[in-house]
């Protein structure tokens, strides 16, 4: 029998995330000047940082390129940010082997067909709730937020609690 995602939660030592429908809603607001911008949710960015200071490897592998994007993931401690990548598979493998990770100790959450090959190579493939079909059939876990509104927050926390990692002063009151 397969385990459930929750058991494989306890096995987690690295989290990987896409950054477009994922740690933002993916939609963008085009400037005049032709700038894009977009918005991310300050609870994924608590979850991000908790995660690191636990001691977890945080990376962030993205098509897209944004400087500030770039910013506030390194405000938040994100050593290991990859922008503008076209081939996911070669930087996930950098990852591994810098990190001396297994592909079954990580989370990757994706959420549109770039994410794919990486997803079908991790052990806890993860979608936000509005992800494409292709990718939540892949996902062993889709979360019922959706990308941008705290879906990153939903599984980094679940690891954590599973691994009584999470913010222990309010661990017993909301489990």
């Amino acid at each position: 029998m397969a385990q459930s995602y929750k058991e494989l939660l306890n096995n987690v030592k690295g989290f990987i995330f896409d950054v477009d429908g994922v740690l933002t809603n993916g939609m963008v607001t085009i400037y005049p000047g032709g700038e894009l911008v977009r918005q991310m949710n300050i609870k994924d960015g608590y979850a991000l940082k908790t995660a690191i200071d636990a001691g977890f490897p945080v990376c962030i592998i993205s098509g897209g390129s944004n400087i500030g994007v770039r910013s506030r993931l390194e405000g938040l401690g994100i050593k290991d940010i990859y922008l503008g990548v076209h081939d996911k598979i070669e930087k996930y493998h950098e990852i591994l082997e810098l990190h001396n990770l297994k592909p079954e100790e990580i989370v990757y959450m994706g959420d549109d067909i770039p994410d794919y090959p990486v997803m079908e190579l991790v052990g806890i493939p993860c979608a936000p709730q509005d992800a494409v079909p292709e990718i939540k059939a892949v996902s062993k876990y889709v979360s019922p937020i959706k990308g941008g509104e705290g879906c990153v927050r939903d599984i980094i926390e679940q690891v954590l609690r599973v691994q009584e990692k999470w913010n222990g002063k309010f661990y017993a009151k909301f489990d």
